[in-house]
């Protein structure tokens, strides 16, 4: 008989693998965290649209045993872009060490920080460009970036999108 979801995640709390919620708030404000899609995502690809780029979200790349998924890619250009969170990516400006079960986190921020040098490693290594933009960055200053990756010969103008 298959487990339940609930199942699973007691049997994995009681092996230590990774610490109960505090509480269900907690536990729900986790769950609701998503891969993909996240408002500045949708922000930014909103805004390249709106300036007539094209491109493919979320798509899976394998490069030499390295898979990747940027949240925004020009195939043809070879631009991979990722809008990073701050505490899942640990942003200089931003991001906190963990005060609760710090046993867990730091060990998988620091995780998060090796796997993004690792596919970055991977992408330029095939000759992919990267660009890296922090969940609080402006909107035109992440399009900006986008853009001058994607275009890099061609001197242009950017219109501001509206945020």
């Amino acid at each position: 008989m298959k487990k339940s979801r609930d199942q699973v995640r007691e049997e994995a709390h009681a092996k230590g693998l990774y610490p109960a919620p505090l509480n269900a708030g907690r536990s729900r404000n986790m769950q609701a965290n998503k891969r993909t899609d996240t408002k500045p995502e949708v922000v930014l690809r909103s805004a390249l649209h709106r300036l007539g780029y094209r491109y493919r979200k979320d798509l899976r790349l394998e490069l030499d045993g390295v898979r990747v998924r940027p949240d925004i890619v020009f195939t043809a250009r070879k631009v991979a872009v990722f809008v990073d969170g701050c505490f899942w990516h640990v942003c200089p400006q931003h991001g906190r060490q963990p005060t609760v079960n710090e046993w867990y986190w730091t060990p998988k921020l620091r995780r998060n920080m090796d796997r993004d040098r690792r596919v970055n490693a991977a992408l330029e290594a095939s000759g992919w460009r990267v660009v890296r933009l922090w969940e609080h960055e402006p909107v035109t200053s992440a399009v900006e970036a986008v853009v001058a990756a994607v275009r890099p010969n061609s001197i242009e103008h950017i219109a501001e999108p509206s945020a």
